[in-house]
């Protein structure tokens, strides 16, 4: 099985280009997992952008837009640095395999800059009792081995429930977990949560997320084998199309993320 981290640890740079190769084990349907994919290409944006930085600089906002499959093997990702400011450094990334654009990022990396405005501090959530594990359901993504979820509201995939929503509690496997810094586990978390929507479904259905813009706070991610929160919301489902948006609660209740995506879904 190849970890997040032994695919960070093996990849290699040359110019502007980072080269990475995926594993089998991350696939999801006929692409790879699209968090990996970001998560990747964080890590690109990191290594060729990122040359100097002080250590308090953060990824604070990332825009996916998934042009085309992934398929298993070699991945390059190409880095432009847009502008770096004071405060501010805007990072482009273009992930490719072969002579195709598989997707294309647009990384926004800040450290806290003084302020006079007074401070609101963003929600927690308290610890929840966590559920038993869910049967997993036929046909289920391979990448999923790499993840442990459990479901506490809304209905899981392909049950044929009710409700636009779901909570679901998450982690990366603790192994892998332990080698992952928090701000790549917020942006492979991120995506891990499927479409409510497919819970009012009964047979398993393709499912795709065609963009992805993610808002992140720096989070002390807690014990390797704690457990993240999502929250997920399907605002609009019209024309195959669902317009969705999650909060991701790091294990000690902070507020990781904000996410909103737009997803096909193939019925």
């Amino acid at each position: 099985m190849n970890s997040v981290s032994d695919l960070l640890a093996r990849r290699s740079a040359s110019g502007d280009t980072v080269r990475f190769a995926i594993g089998d084990d991350w696939l999801q349907g006929r692409t790879c997992y699209g968090g990996l994919i970001s998560v990747l290409a964080v890590q690109a944006m990191r290594d060729q952008a990122g040359s100097g930085w002080p250590a308090e600089v953060s990824l604070r906002a990332l825009q996916t837009c998934f042009v085309g499959p992934v398929a298993p093997g070699a991945v390059e990702v190409e880095v432009q640095l847009l502008r770096q400011g004071r405060h501010v450094c805007q990072v482009q990334a273009q992930v490719r395999q072969g002579e195709q654009v598989a997707a294309v990022l647009l990384g926004v990396f800040s450290a806290d800059r003084p302020s006079t405005l007074p401070q609101r501090p963003a929600p927690r959530h308290e610890a929840d009792a966590l559920p038993p594990p869910p049967a997993r359901p036929m046909g289920a993504p391979v990448f999923l081995q790499h993840f442990d979820m459990r479901w506490a509201e809304g209905p899981p995939p392909y049950t044929g429930g009710q409700g636009w929503s779901t909570c679901i509690h998450l982690r990366l496997n603790a192994a892998e977990a332990a080698a992952v810094s928090s701000e790549l586990q917020t942006v492979l978390l991120a995506d891990l949560s499927p479409t409510p929507v497919i819970g009012h479904l009964r047979q398993p259905s393709a499912n795709s997320s065609v963009s992805w813009a993610l808002e992140l706070r720096p989070v002390d991610p807690g014990p390797p084998a704690g457990w993240w929160r999502a929250d997920n919301e399907s605002l609009m489902v019209d024309g195959g199309y669902v317009n969705q948006s999650a909060r991701l609660w790091a294990p000690g209740g902070q507020l990781a993320a904000y996410g909103y995506q737009v997803v096909a879904v193939f019925t």
